[in-house]
């Protein structure tokens, strides 16, 4: 296992002390996982919350600017069927943190599952909610949820998210506990964050004992109180990948579109630093411009882009992990 001082050299590490690691990490996810990348397919539900994080430009006092929506429980059904349609067996539910998705999840999910005659991964992203609200979606049909810690220091986490860092990390034992399959994440490059900090994060994730963790670098978004922060370092945030995927090989870790983002050919590199998922975005291009989570100037993921990434990567797309009869078919095609 490597030691903190090492971790921390790492970190830093760029050039062929970057490639040597970033080898050794492929190494380590091709041992456990082969060639197959897990495809996920995201509907953005709402861009409503009633958190108020720093950086995040769906923040609450946002609320009355932004051109808010809620994606009515059809036109999910529907875009779940296109998901479908494409050979995606990984469905990702996001939405802003709100008490009014409750019901609208308690109606799609049994929906999207007879979709799939029940060979589907349905993912949440919506936030920290009540255990008994858990124990509701699992009912429902959930299989998984991703609740991102951002950062694992407790003063900064409530800086930025004015909200406690214990009651984030309360929500994803309440999800361990009625059953759910469970990712957290963290933001690299936050202004006030020492390497410190970020090892802390990397063994945050062991010790929650979760089954997915992204790493998304730092994006300054308009009209937030970071608007001026400088923007994330793409090569800090592949290196947490890689550390993440040394320590932690059966992690299911995706190249996330931030890294896109900040620079051209991000999403490839987290696949060569050793990431093993990635995401295609299936909402409207409509809702695309409103679900604000890095800005209007956000990086779209598509089905194509996908497919060309994970080829010149020599490796294959392939379905969830987490359902016993994957659906893959038509999927590389």
């Amino acid at each position: 296992m490597l030691s903190r001082d090492e971790m921390r050299r790492l970190l830093l590490a760029r050039g062929p002390e970057q490639e040597q690691l970033f080898a050794e990490s492929r190494r380590a996810r091709n041992e456990h996982f082969g060639a197959a990348v897990v495809l996920r397919g995201v509907i953005e539900l709402t861009n409503v919350c009633r958190v108020n994080c720093d950086y995040c430009p769906m923040r609450r006092d946002n609320v009355r600017e932004n051109d808010t929506y809620f994606l009515a429980a059809d036109k999910i059904v529907e875009l779940a069927g296109l998901i479908r349609d494409n050979g995606i067996d990984v469905i990702l539910l996001q939405g802003g943190e709100t008490p009014a998705l409750m019901p609208l999840l308690e109606e799609v999910i049994p929906r999207i599952r007879a979709l799939y005659d029940d060979r589907v991964e349905i993912l949440l992203n919506v936030g920290n909610l009540k255990r008994a609200q858990y124990e509701r979606l699992k009912a429902a049909g959930a299989t998984s949820y991703i609740l991102k810690h951002e950062t694992s220091d407790p003063a900064l986490h409530l800086s930025l998210r004015h909200e406690t860092l214990e009651s984030r990390l309360r929500c994803m034992r309440d999800l361990q506990e009625v059953g759910f399959k469970v990712g957290t994440g963290l933001i690299s490059s936050l202004p006030g964050q020492s390497l410190d900090s970020i090892i802390d994060d990397i063994e945050l994730a062991g010790e929650l004992g979760v089954d997915m963790c992204s790493v998304s670098p730092f994006i300054p978004a308009p009209n937030t109180p970071m608007s001026i922060a400088p923007i994330g370092d793409n090569e800090l945030a592949l290196n947490v990948i890689a550390l993440l995927r040394l320590r932690y090989p059966q992690l299911l870790i995706p190249s996330v579109s931030a890294l896109e983002r900040v620079g051209s050919g991000g999403q490839s590199r987290g696949l060569d630093a050793g990431a093993n998922v990635m995401t295609v975005n299936f909402s409207s291009a409509a809702d695309q411009k409103r679900y604000l989570i890095y800005g209007k100037d956000r990086f779209v993921v598509t089905l194509d882009h996908v497919r060309g990434l994970v080829r010149s990567s020599g490796l294959e797309l392939g379905g969830s992990r987490f359902i016993e009869q994957p659906l893959t078919s038509g999927v590389a095609a």
